[in-house]
C-alpha cells in the first residue's frame, strides 16, 4: 500500500509542533583548512514532532485512530504548519497565449539568493488568482486542490503576470509503524516522539 488520503492532521494537536526545514549537506574539508559543501537534496524536506500536542484523552484517541487508519507510515496525509502555511502576492507564472496550466508555489527570498518551493496542496477555498492587478474571475480557471495546479480555460495573454494569494498544507506521512503511548495520570496522556516527514507526490 502506498496511498494518500486527501485529509488533514488534527489541528489542535498540530499546533503544539515542533518541527521545520532540513536540508541534507556533506561537507568536505581540505588540508588546507577550507571546506566545499555540497547539496544532496534539491529543496528542503519538512519533518515534525507532534507528541507536544497530545495532551488529552480525546486528542490521544482522536491520534490513534488517525495512526490505525494511515497504517503507520503507509498512507501519506496533509498537515498544516501553523509556522509557515499561507503565501501572498505568489508570481506563479506569465501569460504566453499558449500555457493553461499554471503550478502553485512560494519564493523565500533573502538578499541575492531565492528558493521556489513547490505546492502541492492548497487548502480549498483559500485560492484567489490575479492577472497583473485584477482579480481573476473564478469562472475562468478551475483549481487542482490534489496537486496544486491552476487551470485556465483558455490560455494567458501574452507577458501577463500570473498571482496568487493562498493557503497551503504539507503533504506527509507518519515516520514510524510504532505509537507509543503513556498514560501519565488520570485524564493525562502522553507520547514522546510522533515524528511526520514530508513526502514528494
Amino acid at each position: 500500500m502506498n496511498g494518500f488520503d486527501e485529509i488533514r492532521f488534527p489541528e489542535d494537536i498540530s499546533y503544539g509542533a515542533i518541527g521545520g526545514p532540513q536540508y541534507f549537506t556533506n561537507i568536505v574539508h581540505t588540508s588546507s583548512g577550507n571546506e566545499y559543501r555540497n547539496i544532496n537534496y534539491s529543496s528542503s524536506r519538512m519533518k515534525f514532532n507532534v507528541a507536544y500536542g497530545v495532551k488529552t484523552k480525546e486528542q490521544m484517541d482522536k491520534l490513534l485512530l488517525f495512526f490505525r487508519a494511515r497504517r503507520g507510515r503507509a498512507i501519506g496525509f496533509k498537515y498544516k504548519d501553523w509556522s509557515d502555511f499561507s503565501a501572498k502576492n505568489q508570481l506563479i507564472g506569465i501569460g504566453d497565449e499558449s500555457i493553461t496550466k499554471f503550478q502553485l508555489k512560494k519564493i523565500y527570498k533573502s538578499g541575492v539568493s531565492e528558493f521556489i518551493r513547490i505546492i502541492e496542496k492548497p487548502v480549498s477555498n483559500s485560492v484567489e488568482v490575479y492577472l497583473d492587478n485584477i482579480k481573476a474571475k473564478q469562472e475562468h480557471y478551475t483549481i487542482d486542490y490534489t496537486a496544486g495546479n491552476i487551470i485556465f480555460t483558455a490560455p494567458v495573454k501574452d507577458k501577463t503576470n500570473i498571482f496568487a494569494n493562498f493557503e497551503f498544507d504539507v503533504p506527509v506521512r507518519f515516520d514510524m509503524d510504532y505509537l507509543p503511548i503513556s498514560i501519565d495520570g488520570k485524564n493525562l496522556y502522553s507520547c514522546k516522539e510522533i515524528n511526520l516527514i514530508e513526502i514528494k507526490l
